[in-house]
């Protein structure tokens, strides 16, 4: 090459390399004020969010430990990502968020729309669906359609369970049927079976369970009645003796399934003591312990033998205060294993403790004191709704059942719910979801309840921004 050539390649290089440095001196000096503008629209919108949301601001270094903190299975590179890209109060559950979120919750609306009945058409909303009958008989079908489509043979009940709407105490027990295998409804007879109830079998086809039994009856019913059953297998298991009838369905429940359940729930069979020991429907209908009876002074003959059988090791939950089942019973009855008490002084306290409650050395207990669930509500003007209602915590949501007192929230309820208050901490389709049911007609459940229920169960951010500023 000749030396003018490398000359000349050399001085356009010389060029260049300057032009490159006055391009990043330019650059860094126009960079500056950018910079600045930058840090400042952040820490703006970190006040902003400080000031609207209080503990939902803050800086990022404590946002940031607060992630490591509450969200270690998370990628550490994408809360970087999020705080760096103005996301910076959305990630993150600090503890004062949830409390902040809690306890707007557990309080009431400050007022009630008296319109808001006027020209409905829905009973169900978002979050709350109702089975809006009061008449037991065609609740408990309605009940058996909603929860056994019967479409198919993976949504037909294998048996049907019917049980006398005259007596809580059998109706109750027998709900211990309802789970696998037998897989099917609690519906209602009143001494003979209706034409509705009768329809009902029919439009559900029992597939019939390990037995090949499509109906079990729970009382003596006259032969006529039993005739309407003619083309069914049919299995009768009846006691006038409530506590005889729940040791009878423990015994049959075990031969079906194979095995005794080592655990049992012990509720008194006091007609004064009904809405107490009615608690334990969901939980019977949804897992494989019994409830069996005790009376106000004694434990019946019928139960000590139930008890016995477990060999002095049963797990015995025992429903109630002490002013349905005394402490002397309670004494007598740890000679047969290990009592724990589950106690409230009232129907809706005692429905929200054994909803709560969980004993982690047996596995026994809703222990649902979280998100993410769902919850059947009950009037105590209605109960006897309840039992049909149950099988909703052997399918579906697995809900367990609260008492509404009159049909009315008070503030129990309300703290109850505000543990369970939905929150997300990105997008609300993250989850988790809440979802409730209510039983009976406005007249047992009115429409401003349910809608005070379906807000409380309603997701929201945890920073207190509702869609968390990401679009969705």
């Amino acid at each position: 090459m000749k030396k003018s050539s490398i000359l000349t390649i050399l001085a356009a290089s010389s060029l260049f390399l300057a032009a490159c440095n006055n391009d990043a001196d330019d650059t860094a000096t126009n960079g500056g004020p950018n910079n600045n503008n930058n840090e400042m629209s952040n820490e703006e919108m970190n006040d902003d969010n400080g000031d609207g949301h209080g503990d939902h601001g803050g800086d990022g270094e404590n946002n940031n430990e607060n992630e490591e903190n509450h969200h270690n299975d998370h990628d550490g590179n994408h809360h970087e990502n999020n705080d760096e890209n103005d996301h910076h109060g959305h990630g993150g559950e600090g503890a004062g968020d949830r409390e902040d979120i809690e306890a707007e919750a557990a309080t009431g609306p400050e007022s009630i729309n008296e319109n808001a009945t006027d020209g409905l058409m829905v009973e169900n909303t978002k979050n709350v669906t109702r089975i809006g009958e009061d008449d037991p008989i065609t609740f408990s079908i309605l009940a058996s359609q909603t929860i056994w489509p019967a479409t198919h043979e993976g949504n037909q009940p294998g048996t049907v369970i019917l049980g006398p709407l005259d007596s809580w105490q059998h109706s109750l027990a027998a709900l211990t049927l309802v789970h696998h295998p037998n897989d099917g409804p609690l519906l209602y007879t009143e001494g003979s079976i209706s034409d509705e109830v009768l329809q009902e079998i029919e439009r559900l086809q029992p597939l019939g369970n390990s037995e090949g039994i499509q109906v079990m009856v729970m009382e003596d019913l006259p032969e006529e009645e039993m005739d309407k059953l003619s083309g069914f297998e049919v299995e009768t298991i009846s006691a006038d003796d409530p506590a005889e009838f729940a040791t009878k369905i423990d015994e049959r429940y075990a031969e079906i399934v194979g095995s005794l359940p080592g655990s049992v729930i012990i509720g008194s069979a006091e007609e004064e003591a009904q809405l107490m020991t009615m608690v334990a429907g969901d939980w019977i209908s949804h897992m494989d312990e019994p409830v069996l009876y005790v009376n106000e002074f004694s434990i019946p003959e019928a139960t000590v033998d139930a008890l016995e059988k477990r060999n002095g090791e049963a797990n015995i939950y025992l429903l109630g205060s002490e002013a349905e089942v005394s402490a002397t019973i309670e004494e007598e009855l740890s000679e047969y294993g290990t009592v724990t008490r589950i106690s409230g002084e009232t129907p809706v306290e005692l429905s929200i403790a054994f909803a709560s409650f969980y004993d982690e050395e047996t596995g026994f207990g809703w222990d649902i004191t979280e998100p993410g669930h769902g919850i059947t509500f009950a009037s105590t003007e209605t109960p006897e709704l309840a039992l049909p209602g149950a099988p909703l915590a052997h399918l579906g949501k697995h809900a367990p059942m609260i008492w509404l007192s009159e049909g009315e929230l008070n503030q129990k309820v309300y703290d109850y719910l505000a543990k369970l208050k939905p929150a997300f901490e990105e997008v609300p389709t993250e989850g988790p979801y809440n979802h409730g049911y209510a039983f009976g007609s406005t007249d047992s459940i009115s429409f401003s309840v349910q809608g005070i229920i379906d807000e409380k169960m309603e997701i929201v951010s945890i920073s207190g921004d509702d869609h968390g500023g990401h679009g969705h």
